[in-house]
């Protein structure tokens, strides 16, 4: 996850594709210009440890769009796919 947070901070795409599952993956991303991530705070986990298949990250992550300034919660899912772990999806919006 802080890998991911770290691509897109740096606008990493080919980073951002390679660890997404095939299945999920979208053709691009299409970072903004005018978007900056500016924070990560991880607010839980479950699973995802050396002797886990799948697991989820539930994070906020702030940023600043063209200066404005805003906030991305998610719980995203991970699953391991020939011994790495790529980000499957994720369900966004405060609970």
């Amino acid at each position: 996850m802080r890998s991911r947070y770290s691509a897109f901070v740096v606008g990493d795409e080919g980073y951002l594709l390679r660890t997404w599952h095939p299945d999920t993956r979208p053709p691009g991303i299409g970072l903004e210009d005018g978007m900056r991530w500016v924070g990560l705070e991880i607010l839980g986990t479950t699973e995802g440890s050396a002797f886990h298949q799948t697991g989820t990250v539930t994070f906020r992550a702030r940023y600043t769009d063209n200066g404005q300034p805003g906030s991305l919660y998610e719980v995203s899912r991970f699953v391991r796919l020939d011994g790495d772990w790529v980000y499957v999806d994720g369900d966004t919006g405060e609970p």
